[in-house]
């Protein structure tokens, strides 16, 4: 079963949303900025937001190539 680019860019934010706020949290109950937990937590909640800009990039592409293509076949 495939996804489409943006879905996935949107499920990405939404883990590294959920991410962000649980490092938070963990900041915020440990009363420690640099605890390791909080430290995982914001490392992952990075890749996910990277991975989440990657895949809107690529929908953006692929509507560049697709219009290309529409335009060549004119």
């Amino acid at each position: 079963m495939r996804f489409s680019p943006t879905l996935m860019g949107f499920f990405y934010a939404g883990l590294g949303s959920i991410f962000t706020y649980l490092a938070v949290q963990s900041a915020r109950s440990d009363a420690d900025m640099w605890s390791f937990w909080t430290i995982l937590l914001m490392v992952l909640a990075t890749v996910d937001f990277v991975y989440s800009i990657r895949f809107f990039l690529l929908r953006k592409k692929i509507n560049q190539l697709k219009k290309k293509d529409q335009n060549k076949k004119r």
